[in-house]
């Protein structure tokens, strides 16, 4: 008589069938979650790709960088919207340390102020208010003190006044109890300057901020790795050139203390040879 086979059991060829089915399985299981992860880490290596080549192009295209106070890594907005890191420090931290900075130039501003005072009580009337001759206002890349060209040279010339040296230099010592790089930039207004000295506007305003500078570093004691020199010429103008008036306010040179987070110069290192 033929044995019955037991309810639900399968023959030693269909249970070997199921097992294979079962290796199968986990196998197509694993390289779907293989792929996955591949796949993830390529997503997040294009939006890091793209969150640096989108600031990348803000800084080179001078547009604004406004800080995020958030939790978490210092962030910046683009105008793009998309965050990415921000160089160093926070919003409150640079202006904290640009109240303090602005406040030393407004003490020093007021002092020299009393002192033309007091210079025009005993008559001489050579002595000029110094608030009517500098402008003190921030930017996003720090504090700028803007003086006007009359104060600091003759017309047409880049030699500082007697006078002019003496502001400059008492500046100077003030600027010294600060660790930030400093940044000198002379302007010209539109009117062509065709000198011996002097080819064209752009040698006049370089000039001219090289005096200044040279007068912070030698007799203000201002060290020479914080100093630089920039001459725009008449390419960089506060108002239009049409009148007089706008023309003088473009004649100018401008000191500029840079917030700490613009201090990405590194010393330069030798090259592995």
């Amino acid at each position: 008589m033929a044995k019955r086979k037991k309810k639900g059991g399968g023959g030693e060829g269909e249970g070997g069938m199921e097992r294979w089915l079962i290796s199968y399985a986990d196998f197509i299981t694993l390289l779907m979650v293989f792929f996955v992860v591949m796949y993830a880490m390529s997503k997040v290596d294009v939006q890091k790709y793209s969150a640096m080549a989108n600031s990348l192009s803000l800084v080179l295209s001078g547009q604004s960088l406004t800080t995020m106070d958030s939790p978490g890594p210092s962030m910046i907005q683009g105008t793009s919207g998309q965050a990415t890191p921000a160089p160093s420090g926070s919003a409150a931290e640079n202006q904290r340390q640009m109240d303090e900075v602005k406040e030393l130039i407004e003490e020093f501003i007021r002092t020299a102020d009393m002192q033309a005072a007091d210079a025009a009580k005993t008559g001489n009337t050579a002595a000029t208010r110094l608030s009517e001759n500098i402008i003190v206002y921030e930017q996003e890349r720090g504090l700028v003190i803007s003086f006007k060209d009359t104060m600091l040279f003759p017309s047409g010339s880049d030699q500082l006044t007697a006078q002019a040296q003496q502001i400059i230099t008492e500046l100077g010592t003030t600027l010294l109890k600060l660790p930030n790089y400093i940044r000198v930039e002379g302007h010209t207004d539109n009117r062509p300057i065709n000198t011996v000295k002097f080819p064209s506007n752009w040698e006049l305003s370089a000039l001219r901020a090289s005096n200044v500078v040279h007068v912070l570093r030698e007799d203000s004691g201002v060290p020479a790795d914080r100093l630089s020199i920039i001459g725009y010429g008449e390419y960089r103008p506060l108002v239009s050139n049409d009148s007089e008036i706008g023309r003088a306010m473009n004649r100018r040179v401008d000191i500029v203390i840079l917030k700490k987070k613009y201090d990405y110069f590194e010393p330069p290192r030798a090259p592995n040879l």
